[in-house]
């Protein structure tokens, strides 16, 4: 269930975050909208996670099926998924960006999956009866950890598994969820043998954990690989070559009730639209240029013809 995250001081990552959940209209977004928080029976509702790409991604989706004719009402910037996945399942929002992979593995604690056609197979087995995801895009975001060149020079680190004489001594930076992920600190003990000195929650591949990197903070964090700050800071994404991190595509998850003709119509085009590098471009457009994710959406609907 993500590559440039400017580095900018606490009250500016407020700030961002502010930007990317535009739309939510609420502090509390599921608390929005309807008898209960429940969509209407005759509009769909789109939801994101709590980090700009995946606001971003919920725009594109909104916009595309407005377009169509289709009553769409957003929630934006709910939380993580620990959070989202229950207001789907009880009918607080209806639609999703999700990541193929990171889906996979919390619907299917027995996941082994971890090539792209693999893990989508495996994904659609795994979704609940209520739910469904459609086409998935070949935009691809995966976790990944990253140090500065700095440490990565002074340990000789090229793939996660080089931290492990170290770890007992670094501090490892990541979404709170990651201390209990099977993909964060426990995939990390049980796939490569690192056991760190601490942890510590930072946000969901952000401007806080782009921080921590920087200033020393943490050795190592969890960024996304489409996060533009890897490259503007110089970071090092360390290999991952024996894939804890699993594929990761863009996926539409949807209540599938909720699914006609013309949604998954509009959503497979957006799908089919989108690439690793297209992707990773328009993030940098809402997070590096400050650009308002709806407008983003727009213009990439637009220019596709989608919108």
């Amino acid at each position: 269930m993500k590559r440039t995250r400017i580095a900018l001081a606490v009250t500016a990552a407020a700030a961002l975050f502010g930007v990317a959940a535009c739309g939510s209209g609420s502090s509390d977004p599921l608390a929005a909208g309807g008898s209960a928080g429940k969509a209407s029976s005759g509009s769909i509702v789109v939801g994101s996670a709590n980090f700009p790409e995946s606001a971003l991604l919920a725009e594109i989706y909104a916009g595309a099926l407005s377009a169509k004719g289709v009553k769409v009402d957003k929630k934006l910037n709910i939380g993580s998924r620990e959070t989202y996945i229950p207001a789907l399942k009880d009918g607080s929002i209806d639609l999703i960006p999700e990541y193929t992979g990171v889906l996979d593995q919390y619907f299917n604690k027995n996941a082994k999956a971890t090539t792209s056609d693999d893990v989508y197979a495996e994904l659609k087995a795994a979704v609940p009866a209520t739910l469904t995801v459609l086409n998935k895009s070949a935009a691809e975001d995966k976790d990944s950890v990253v140090v500065t060149q700095k440490t990565a020079a002074k340990y000789g680190l090229k793939s996660i598994g080089d931290l492990a004489p170290q770890a007992k001594n670094l501090t490892l930076g990541g979404p709170p969820e990651w201390k209990t992920r099977p993909t964060g600190v426990p995939g990390l003990k049980r796939v490569y043998n690192l056991d760190f000195k601490t942890f510590r929650p930072l946000d969901a591949g952000g401007p806080l954990s782009v921080q921590a990197l920087k200033n020393g903070q943490v050795d190592a964090v969890n960024l996304f690989t489409t996060d533009p700050s890897i490259a503007d800071n110089g970071f090092v994404i360390l290999d991952d070559p024996k894939s804890l991190f699993a594929a990761q595509n863009v996926v539409p998850l949807i209540t599938k009730s909720k699914v006609t003709p013309t949604i998954s119509a509009a959503l497979d085009a957006i799908s089919a639209k989108l690439d690793t590098a297209t992707l990773g471009q328009l993030v940098k457009e809402v997070v590096v240029d400050k650009k308002d994710p709806a407008v983003v959406a727009k213009e990439f609907l637009a220019k596709n013809n989608l919108g």
